[in-house]
């Protein structure tokens, strides 16, 4: 593996705790889904995306969306510790970028309330590309070697997103079980805890100078 040079992040569900209710509120209005929200609100949120990929919102779609999708940042609780990881990581060199498919208002909100900007290198939204999943991924690269750059996800899609866009996955593992059945789709590495992030950049390192 290549020396890491940068780190991409999706918020929902790898920097806060959001909640599901907006995001099956955007697919029961404008996609017509039916029956009940997840309780999880990474496999709502992706689930949504496979329905925006599938049929591209208007602009008045787009409205809509965006104003739930900041009703869901305002919601969100930041993970104790995103601060200390980006900080570490900063001091490492490691740029760390946004990529999400949320809308950009919805991205520069979540990065505003939670004071990151003083570690993030960029915000790449689905409008900045015009498109989910795997264009905010690619946006995000911006130069950066794809294969010296990590993308942290939780769901099986954001593992095929990161695949598709050349980049390396890595598994944030909230929960045991489903962290089990998707490491069947082996990422490139996973995490318990994003402190541990630091810690694998620089194994991937010292591996490198052993090679």
């Amino acid at each position: 593996m290549t020396n890491i040079k940068a780190l991409l992040l999706e918020p929902v569900g790898c920097l806060a705790e959001f909640p599901s209710g907006p995001f099956h509120e955007i697919a029961v209005r404008l996609f017509g889904r039916k029956g009940k929200a997840s309780p999880s609100a990474s496999r709502m949120y992706w689930h949504l995306l496979n329905l925006m990929e599938a049929a591209p919102m208007n602009a008045e779609q787009n409205a809509i969306a965006e104003a739930l999708e900041l009703e869901a940042v305002a919601q969100a609780e930041l993970y104790e510790d995103v601060r200390p990881m980006l900080a570490e990581l900063q001091a490492m060199g490691i740029e760390v970028r946004i990529a999400t498919s949320l809308s950009r208002a919805a991205a520069m909100k979540f990065v505003e309330q939670n004071s990151l900007g003083e570690f993030l290198a960029g915000v790449s939204s689905r409008e900045d590309v015009d498109g989910v999943k795997a264009a905010p991924i690619l946006h995000a690269v911006n130069g950066t070697p794809a294969d010296g750059t990590l993308y942290l996800t939780d769901t099986v899609e954001g593992i095929k997103a990161a695949r598709l866009a050349g980049v390396l996955p890595i598994l944030m593992m909230n929960d045991p079980d489903e962290a089990q059945r998707l490491e069947t789709h082996k990422p490139a590495g996973g995490v318990v805890s994003l402190l541990e992030i630091p810690d694998f950049v620089r194994l991937v390192a010292a591996q490198n100078q052993l090679a």
